[in-house]
């Protein structure tokens, strides 16, 4: 990665769900980077440590250098020099089968918690009343919707939660879905008592308002969820997250940076992250169709529906449902 070592000039910094200014990329010795403090042994964070002799690769006679820093703790670094912006993603793993954490899933750790992806740009917007309908019903079996929306300005969402009981989250800056590896909306997760992955993301709906451009049945997804709840059975025997590509893991940066800059009214550079992401991710439709309002653009006019078919055409699904009660034996 390419990114000057001059320590002159604010840059922002967009990082574990927030930003920043910082006065350069070279972090000053004595500082901690990333929530990590310098050692006589090595870099350190709670109990874990970055041996000295690994760190030496990012550390400069100035300080430490921020971006080569976070690549040695597996995360990935998208910077705009020109534009004073850095994005740093999440770590590439977690253990496996366990759901990453975020403050409002920990909440309700020790019950079983069904995380319903969404956003005002797709019309599952409409599911949401359904959703809650089954958070009233299975709360008391300790079962917890909560709804995370992707979209990008959070008042595009709030008027979609008006009345909701249900735990509720606006993802703004893309930050759970890199986690949870959303490429599309509806995804829903199911998260067990211990904070385990029950069920991998699945395309599944609570109302058949889209079947005719879906094909799923919101009667089999209902049904497999009480299934869950009540007795236990997850209908699946894949307790694991697919994971994301390292080119899915920068491509959201990108999109980070994209949105930030359009934010700032930066047009022209945020096409040019946009462009990126979408070579880098084709048929990430969280990014591609997600940014579409931030753009001034219909996410469910033509451009969407062209893309749509340019997914199709390159043989892209559009919806990634898990094969088992998905299937009619009919």
């Amino acid at each position: 990665m390419e990114l000057s070592n001059r320590r002159s000039g604010m840059i922002t910094l967009l990082v574990d769900g927030g930003e920043t200014g910082i006065d350069g990329p070279i972090v000053p010795h004595g500082v901690p980077v990333l929530g990590w403090e310098r050692k006589p042994h090595g870099w350190c964070r709670g109990e874990a440590c970055v041996p000295a002799f690994r760190a030496a690769a990012a550390e400069t006679a100035e300080g430490v250098h921020l971006a080569a820093f976070a690549e040695l703790l597996g995360r990935q670094v998208v910077a705009d020099p020109e534009e004073g912006v850095i994005a740093i993603g999440e770590p590439a793993e977690t253990a496996p089968g366990e759901a990453p954490p975020f403050e409002e899933l920990e909440k309700l750790r020790g019950g079983k918690v069904a995380l319903v992806f969404w956003a005002s740009w797709c019309g599952c917007r409409y599911d949401l009343p359904a959703w809650e309908e089954l958070h009233r019903e299975l709360a008391g079996y300790g079962f917890s919707v909560l709804s995370v929306s992707l979209d990008r300005d959070p008042e595009d969402a709030r008027e979609w939660l008006a009345g909701a009981t249900h735990p509720t989250v606006i993802d703004a800056d893309g930050r759970i879905a890199e986690l949870y590896n959303v490429i599309n909306v509806p995804t829903v997760v199911w998260v067990d008592e211990e904070g385990r992955i029950a069920r991998p993301q699945d395309t599944m709906t609570a109302t058949d308002a889209f079947r005719s451009m879906n094909g799923l049945s919101s009667e089999r997804a209902v049904a497999a969820l009480r299934r869950w709840v009540i007795d236990g059975d997850a209908g699946t025997t894949v307790r694991e997250l697919r994971a994301p590509t390292a080119d899915e893991r920068r491509a959201r940066l990108h999109a980070r940076v994209a949105a930030w800059l359009l934010r700032a009214g930066r047009t022209a550079a945020a096409e040019r992250h946009l462009e990126t992401a979408a070579a880098l991710a084709p048929h990430d439709l969280a990014i591609r169709r997600g940014l579409m309002p931030l753009r001034g653009v219909d996410p469910f006019g033509e451009e969407y529906f062209a893309l749509r078919e340019e997914l199709e055409a390159a043989g892209i699904a559009i919806y990634r449902p898990l094969p088992d009660w998905h299937e009619d034996p009919r």
